[in-house]
């Protein structure tokens, strides 16, 4: 998803005419304005060029040079509802792709990419994933398609594993 996100940063930066605020810093706990001085959202985090914008709705990760400087705060040229907005369409979109590639004989890999399983059944949100030791019970929302069209469980081999122990081990005592 995070993919997702920084292609709706890519598209604001390429549609941005602002410059970065004149010291050029945006900070943590800023607030954001928009092209008519309402509020965007608030600064969550400046790492690496990428600005978090918390829009109170969504985490938006955009471009720092995609921010001017006004007079009340640093400044994008789109709404508040224009980033929502853009967001949505993108999670629908993903989730969509998810959602299909989720069926039953689907290969299932881990975040870090190594093969984790197949899933043996998917009933509404609950989703079976047979692995190694047995099957595995996650949610529809700890699956994602990677950009390689590649269906995978967001979470690593090692906490899939242990959750199934703690799982076994409280069925155990239960």
């Amino acid at each position: 998803m995070k993919f997702l996100k920084m292609a709706a940063a890519t598209a604001l930066a390429l549609s941005s005419v602002a410059a970065l605020a004149a010291d050029g810093k945006i900070v943590a706990g800023a607030t954001v304005y928009g092209p008519q001085g309402n509020v965007v959202g608030t600064v969550e985090s400046v790492a690496d060029g990428v600005v978090t914008v918390d829009t109170g709705k969504h985490k938006a990760p955009l471009p720092a040079n995609a921010f001017g400087a006004g007079e009340n705060g640093p400044t994008i040229t789109v709404t508040q509802a224009q980033i929502n907005a853009m967001l949505d369409e993108q999670l629908a979109a993903a989730a969509a792709q998810r959602d299909a590639a989720l069926i039953p004989g689907a290969m299932v890999h881990t975040a870090k990419n190594a093969m984790l399983g197949t899933v043996k059944s998917v009933d509404g949100d609950n989703v079976v994933v047979e692995i190694e030791t047995g099957p595995v019970a996650l949610q529809r929302e700890h699956f994602a398609v990677d950009a390689n069209g590649t269906l995978i469980a967001l979470f690593t081999m090692a906490q899939i594993e242990a959750a199934a122990e703690a799982a076994a081990a409280a069925k155990a005592e239960g």
